[in-house]
């Protein structure tokens, strides 16, 4: 269970560094240069605990798919980012597959 704990922290944490990116004006604002780089160095430190357990593939694709839709719920609610109709839909589909490969995938740690 603590492997998908890891692999939460690791999404949240790379979610939070890469909605901090624009903040830091090409790295001339210390705060938001500093929220950046922890976030992302713990992102990989945690996904490096999680593939302990789970397939690099599995891990990478929720990782990675829950990152593109957790940052654009984070661009549309914090920086007023709008979503059409085929954004809205991609990021349907990448839940959807998460939800697929955690449900389904023999491949997938349960």
């Amino acid at each position: 269970m603590k492997q998908w704990i890891f692999l939460a922290a690791a999404i949240v944490s790379e979610v939070i560094a890469t909605s901090a990116l624009k903040s830091t004006e090409s790295f001339t604002r210390p705060i938001p240069s500093v929220i950046v780089v922890v976030g992302y160095v713990l992102a990989i430190y945690l996904l490096g605990l999680t593939l302990k357990t789970i397939p690099v593939g599995i891990a990478y694709a929720i990782w990675a798919g829950m990152g593109v839709v957790l940052v654009a719920l984070v661009s549309w609610l914090a920086f007023g980012q709008r979503l059409d109709l085929p954004a809205v839909l991609g990021i349907c589909l990448i839940i959807a597959g998460v939800a697929v490969i955690n449900l389904f995938s023999k491949t997938a740690v349960h």
